[in-house]
């Protein structure tokens, strides 16, 4: 009896209130609501009770009744024994967040009680709708962010980098799955400047930011004016044709009006220097439309215009009208000067066929830019313009990064030499011709015009290339063909698995993993056990992707698990790194985890002071 009473005193002495937890897990993760005591070292688990309970219900229990565990969850009984009485959670979901309480009782007397807090962490998924904008008018964008959790974010917009809206904080609205929608606005009056400029809406949520670029898509309003083509009688008919300059895309669509209704459609545009286009659309007037007279008007419809631009004319100034014609001496002169017009004419089409002749044997056919499938850091890539025409022999090109030329920087090793370190400073450009070779077509040559370059963040990133092609001896640019926008790859560079004990929880182990020096931003860790997938630590701000000083990014992903797991020896644990620059993931894998020896204090031993002392640990 005396034993019972001194083992009940030591139990009493071993009660503890544990201190509450927070524990945060994405939407559908796993995670792990600890609860840890320490036991005697004889233990007999028959006498063992354990509750779960939150919000009032029962979660899980162990002992006097029945074991049982609510759907969803599920524990180790076998580990009780060791003091790890963790409640585990299969799959997050909103309706699991709460405070849940873990009680530990041995022979009716309460060891251990404490409160774990469980909360859903879930970060916003943004997207920017598409449209087109009128220069120099005010237009409206806005950024989605859906599915986050909990509430507000804070949106801000920024130019090439730059701040221009500051942050300001979005309750959101909740969505029937639980979780939250917000939309950021921006008020823009894009100017000429603003074609080509990167913008961004960036979303603060719990710490973390998010960010997404786009570009304008900006319409340039055309000036417009209508003609008529001249006509000497009323009864034929008469052709109106409406100009169009300085507008921006090339795509429009020209509509014609009289006296407000609308009249049957034909067109073809060109590119200016600028970058614009121009064309001329022409509409022929019937008799009995020419006889209405009026007002007629040329409206043009472009993308994100809400208001046509419109030219318009009275009849009376386009078509004047002769009452009472007469032939007067100035008539018949007018007569013969139409003759002379005629010779005149003739001798000018002649010289207009001839130089029409001309032209065709210098027409050009020039393909677009053709880049390489994926444009490695520090390894070559070739962009190549393909030109076909019966005078490619005195065809030249030049290139440009955006609008700066580009010479040829190579050095005068072949084109298969080493390569420059891919961080150097100066680009890295070689030039090339091919042909002339002969086409399938008659008379007809080919030329390949290509440029090898080796890839830097700091020059390439966000750029284009342009291919402007001109004949020898000609300031005259006869095709320009400018590049789409092309990605920067750099595969990441990963570290081994690095093991650590937790510092505030020394049953627990954290494996790291590194990757560096990769680009874009957008990476991926997946860890594995013996054949499942494990969830990693919560994202922190720290282990977000970062860019250094040189653009490239780095990130770490953390992984947690108990140590008699890995102590085990046989335990297997690896992680899968994910990203576009990898052709297959890179993975990375370690075995158990060796403990630290436990050492005890130096002793002695003798049987006799005689004797020789023996010292042992």
């Amino acid at each position: 009896m005396r034993c019972k009473v001194l083992v009940y005193v030591g139990l009493l002495a071993l009660i503890k209130h544990g201190s509450p937890r927070e524990i945060q897990a994405g939407p559908d993760q796993y995670a792990t609501l600890p609860c840890n005591v320490t036991l005697p070292v004889s233990v007999n688990e028959s006498l063992i009770t354990v509750s779960w309970i939150s919000n009032g219900s029962a979660i899980a229990s162990f002992g006097n009744v029945a074991t049982q565990i609510k759907e969803g969850f599920f524990w180790r009984p076998s580990d009780f024994i060791s003091g790890s009485f963790s409640l585990y959670v299969l799959r997050a979901t909103l309706a699991l967040q709460g405070v849940y309480e873990c009680t530990v009782s041995y022979n009716s007397t309460i060891l251990h009680s404490s409160n774990v807090t469980f909360s859903i962490i879930a970060p916003p998924t943004l997207s920017i709708p598409q449209q087109w904008v009128v220069l120099e008018t005010e237009s409206q964008f806005i950024c989605n962010a859906d599915g986050f959790y909990p509430p507000p974010v804070s949106f801000s917009w920024t130019r090439d980098g730059q701040v221009i809206h500051p942050p300001h904080p979005v309750q959101g609205e909740q969505a029937p799955d639980g979780f939250y929608t917000a939309v950021g606005n921006l008020t823009l009056y894009p100017s000429r400047e603003d074609q080509n400029v990167t913008f961004g809406c960036r979303v603060l949520h719990n710490g973390n930011n998010q960010e997404l670029d786009f570009q304008l898509n900006i319409t340039y309003l055309p000036s417009v004016r209508l003609s008529a083509l001249p006509s000497h009688s009323s009864n034929i008919p008469l052709t109106l044709y409406c100009d169009l300059e300085n507008f921006y895309p090339e795509e429009v669509s020209v509509s014609w009006i009289q006296n407000g209704t609308s009249l049957p459609d034909p067109p073809a545009t060109e590119q200016n220097p600028d970058g614009t286009y121009s064309t001329r659309h022409y509409y022929t007037l019937s008799p009995e439309q020419r006889e209405q007279g009026g007002r007629v008007e040329c409206l043009v419809n472009q993308p994100g215009v809400m208001v046509p631009v419109s030219g318009s004319a009275d009849m009376e100034k386009l078509d004047p009208q002769d009452e009472s014609p007469v032939l007067t001496k100035s008539a018949k002169a007018s007569v013969a000067l139409m003759c002379i017009s005629i010779v005149l004419v003739f001798l000018l089409c002649f010289g207009f066929s001839w130089r029409r002749r001309d032209e065709k044997q210098k027409s050009l056919t020039v393909s677009g830019i053709i880049l390489p499938p994926r444009v490695i850091i520090g390894k070559k890539g070739r962009v190549t313009v393909s030109i076909e025409g019966r005078r490619v022999d005195r065809v030249q090109t030049a290139w440009f990064l955006n609008d700066t030329p580009i010479s040829d920087t190579s050095f005068t090793a072949s084109e298969k030499g080493p390569l420059l370190p891919s961080r150097g400073e100066m680009a890295y450009y070689k030039l090339h011709s091919e042909g002339p070779l002969h086409s399938t077509g008659s008379g007809s040559q080919q030329l390949i015009s290509a440029m090898t370059f080796i890839p830097q963040i700091s020059i390439h990133k966000s750029a284009v290339f342009k291919c402007q092609v001109s004949y020898i001896g000609k300031d005259k640019i006869v095709v320009e063909r400018v590049s789409e926008k092309f990605t920067i790859l750099s595969p990441p560079e990963v570290s081994e698995i690095q093991l650590a004990e937790t510092p505030n929880d020394s049953d627990v182990i954290s494996m790291t993993v590194r990757a560096t020096h990769f680009h874009p931003d957008v990476i991926t860790f997946r860890w594995f056990c013996q054949g499942g997938e494990l969830s990693p630590v919560a994202s922190q701000a720290s282990s977000s992707p970062r860019p250094n000083s040189e653009g490239f990014f780095s990130a770490y992903s953390q992984c947690k698990l108990p140590q008699r797991e890995l102590e085990k020896g046989g335990t297997k644990v690896w992680v899968s790194v994910h990203h576009i620059a990898l052709k297959q993931p890179v993975t990375r894998e370690t075995r158990g985890f060796m403990r630290r020896p436990c050492v005890s204090e130096i002793f002695s031993s003798a049987s006799s002071p005689d004797q020789t002392s023996t010292f042992g640990m």
